[in-house]
């Protein structure tokens, strides 16, 4: 249900460092959900990925379901979805069989695919991700209209008068979300079919400077094919710690963020490491874009979550 404010949520890739025990890392992330339910969150995203060894959901669709089981207000989404690796079809169906499920708790992340081992595995020529995105958004915003049975041929699926085996249990449809980084593309297919956004760049080094001109790219696009963007319909993803104090929390991930960015942002996606002797801090002294952006950020967080409390009056604890 809809209220007044911000809305939270979390986006869970998830990151589980090599060598700790998978089974129970999933264990542990179904019972992060339970919890920031519990608390007043509003939406957790989940990802899709299917090699390097950190992020080990497979199937965002199976963990959604096992979630919902476990709770009763939090809206639960693919985040994202790697719609070059599936049949549009199959996706449309899915996901509307979740929204039933869900009594529409569900939202569809999509996205093009983070890491190249997994289109090299599925024989995918990354150059074509982005293109093959496009045209499945097409594909499954059609099929969810139910208008008319959806015939359309590419060189990497076919559908013929195909229409869904159910219409969606939310009105008109459950919510779509484009991932974006830094480049246009994100944008430009959200504002194509006039979606939601997940700007997951916002952290990174010139991530939030580039929000502003990142948002008329999606309204400009969204312009040229008639349709509108909604503010109420972005989400920014930003990586948050909160400790008593900044210094406090600068010593808590000191080790962990090295690990991670090293791990995982170098050596996995291969993007450049940290460049300043302490990367937590810029040369001033304070802190960079990926951790922090001001010293009140965890007094803000904090006074944020109990004002969603607060409003959350029939969570049981609130």
């Amino acid at each position: 249900m809809a209220h007044r404010g911000l809305n939270f949520g979390i986006f869970l890739a998830p990151f589980h460092r090599l060598g700790e025990n998978p089974t129970l890392g999933m264990a542990r992330d179904l019972e992060l959900i339970e919890w920031i339910d519990h608390l007043g969150f509003d939406e957790a995203w989940v990802g899709e990925h299917h090699s390097a060894g950190w992020e080990i959901i497979a199937a965002p669709e199976i963990f959604i379901a096992a979630a919902a089981e476990r709770t009763k207000h939090i809206k639960l989404g693919s985040g994202v979805t790697s719609l070059p690796y599936h049949n549009p079809f199959m996706v449309a169906q899915r996901f509307v069989q979740l929204d039933h499920m869900t009594r529409g708790r569900t939202m569809l992340g999509c996205g093009p695919g983070a890491l190249p081992s997994d289109a090299y595995m599925l024989g995918i020529d990354p150059v074509t991700q982005r293109t093959r995105m496009v045209e499945s958004l097409d594909a499954i915003t059609a099929l969810l209209k139910g208008e008319e049975p959806v015939t359309m041929k590419t060189d990497w699926f076919e559908l013929n008068k195909a229409r869904l085996h159910l219409a969606p249990y939310s009105d008109p449809r459950f919510e779509i979300a484009v991932a974006s980084t830094i480049t246009p593309f994100g944008m430009m297919a959200a504002g194509r079919h006039g979606l939601g956004v997940l700007s997951i760049g916002a952290g990174i080094p010139g991530g939030p400077e580039a929000l502003a001109g990142q948002w008329k790219i999606a309204e400009e696009e969204a312009a040229k094919h008639g349709k509108t963007m909604n503010r109420k319909d972005w989400r920014v993803v930003v990586v948050m710690h909160i400790a008593e104090d900044t210094e406090q929390a600068l010593r808590e991930i000191h080790n962990g963020e090295r690990t991670e960015t090293t791990t995982y942002f170098q050596d996995t996606l291969g993007r450049p490491p940290g460049r300043s002797d302490d990367p937590r801090r810029r040369e001033d002294g304070h802190h960079p874009g990926r951790l922090a952006r001001c010293r009140d950020q965890g007094d803000r967080a904090a006074v944020g979550a109990k004002r969603r409390r607060l409003r959350r009056r029939d969570v049981p604890g609130s």
